[in-house]
């Protein structure tokens, strides 16, 4: 007969829980684990309902093939953030999220997708082309710069311009707050968001929101009196899209799926590359390996030949194993009686699949704390093993162009740079809102332009 209880977890007071989740939740992760095993329950604020953080492959996988009937994972699970909405992926739940799923994932996917790599390259290059020779720099906000521009350019399909700059600006104050821990705290506790005016935390947050929403309905309903049906940017694609019944996406749907791509695109695949830098640079071999692989493309170096590169694919993996930005998977709310790994859930448990202790379970990942490439080379993972874009039916709708973009920005840096770390310290992870980023953005030091194939180079001076 199966265990009715929840999984062991500690008993300090829920306050207590929440503060350390929220100061240090790497450390407060792997504590609890060490402590209670691959499953246990936390009390976290505001409502302190039981949260089952699991790591166990077995019952992810459980979870990620489970009726969505029985496990609700939108709104009511804790999903979504104010910035989002109601319509935003993120949010909905049943039959509207099969909905707006089907609608998004052509523009993301397939040959659509890789019409934009020529678009990623060049961005890439624009923005590093300005990187200072011989001075230390911080390499994310390069990151986040090119991040924006893909997301601005290939998803909004806006020019440079006045638009594109006001864009740019609230943007870049919403997602990079000043206070981050504060921020947090704000989306943790619905209950201390309070408009006391545009100088208060949450007053300023609201006007920038509303003058976001401002020029991104003012620029769909530029393209819907325009009627340009040559267009191909995902804006476009999602304004063409069709549901069964012959209907087109809302604005409001489409502001909210726009906020989606924006937020859970941008600070995510910006991070993923600072910290492919930091680990490409801190061990050589691994910088080597992936330049000789890079150059056997020759000078022409097609978008689709650098993404299908085994190696490259190999570090872009287990740079997102290492540290993946999304420590948590989306919840799941029980919402009828489920057993999984020997317990039986009521009804109101939150079931949260944990990626970053999925992704340092020692006996899938030996040294789990070593950047070792090759572990992708040497097995297949499944889905429940390694997840950094989430599983089942709430995986990332934006994995493929994500990865796209990665492989592109790392190949165009290694092909035009020679870097170092800027010092020998270790770079660890910091907690950005409810995301992990690199802390101290990843000091480096441009020591001079690489020429396209050094091979060719060297072999003309023999």
């Amino acid at each position: 007969m199966s265990a009715l209880k929840l999984p062991n977890g500690p008993q300090t007071h829920p306050w207590v829980q929440t503060y350390q989740w929220l100061t240090n939740p790497v450390k407060y992760m792997e504590d609890c684990a060490k402590s209670y095993g691959d499953m246990f329950t936390l009390r976290i604020g505001p409502v302190f309902t039981p949260q089952v953080f699991i790591s166990n492959p077995q019952a992810i996988q459980q979870i990620f093939t489970t009726d969505p009937k029985q496990l609700d994972s939108g709104t009511a699970a804790g999903s979504g953030t104010p910035l989002l909405g109601p319509n935003s992926l993120f949010s909905l739940e049943g039959k509207s999220h099969q909905r707006q799923r089907k609608l998004l994932t052509p523009p993301l996917h397939g040959e659509r997708m890789q019409a934009y790599g020529d678009l990623i390259s060049e961005i890439a290059k624009q923005v590093t082309s300005e990187w200072p020779v011989g001075e230390t720099f911080t390499v994310l906000p390069s990151m986040q710069e090119i991040s924006f521009q893909v997301i601005l350019k290939a998803v909004f399909g806006l020019q440079d311009g006045l638009r594109y700059e006001k864009l740019k600006e609230i943007l870049i104050a919403i997602l990079n707050p000043k206070r981050p821990l504060l921020r947090a705290i704000f989306l943790l506790f619905p209950l201390l968001r309070k408009d006391l005016g545009p100088r208060s935390p949450w007053g300023s947050y609201l006007r920038l929101r509303q003058q976001m929403d401002d020029l991104i309905y003012a620029e769909i309903q530029e393209r819907r009196s325009l009627g340009d049906q040559s267009r191909s940017d995902i804006l476009s694609l999602m304004m063409a899209a069709r549901d069964e019944a012959g209907e087109p996406m809302t604005d409001l749907e489409l502001r909210d799926e726009l906020m989606t791509l924006l937020i859970a695109g941008h600070e995510t695949t910006a991070s993923s590359l600072a910290w492919a830098l930091y680990w490409i640079h801190h061990q050589p071999e691994v910088r080597e390996k992936l330049v000789q692989e890079l150059d056997s493309l020759g000078d022409n170096k097609d978008p689709n030949a650098i993404f299908r590169l085994p190696y490259l694919n190999a570090v872009c993996s287990e740079t997102m194993r290492l540290y993946p930005v999304a420590m948590l998977g989306v919840n799941r709310l029980v919402k009828s009686p489920l057993e999984i790994a020997g317990y039986k859930f009521d009804p109101g448990t939150i079931l949260v699949p944990c990626i970053y202790l999925s992704h340092h379970r020692e006996d899938l990942y030996p040294n789990s704390k070593q950047f070792q490439p090759d572990r992708f080379l040497e097995r297949q993972f499944t889905p429940s093993e390694y997840l950094p874009f989430g599983g089942g039916n709430r995986r990332c709708i934006g994995m493929a162009f994500a990865l796209f973009e990665m492989k592109l920005v790392l190949a165009t840096v290694l092909s035009d740079w020679q870097m170092k770390l800027a010092d020998t310290q270790p770079v660890l992870p910091v907690r950005k809102s409810i995301l992990l980023a690199p802390g101290g953005g990843v000091p480096m030091v441009v020591t001079g332009k690489r020429q396209q194939n050094q091979r060719v180079l060297e072999t003309n001076l023999v």
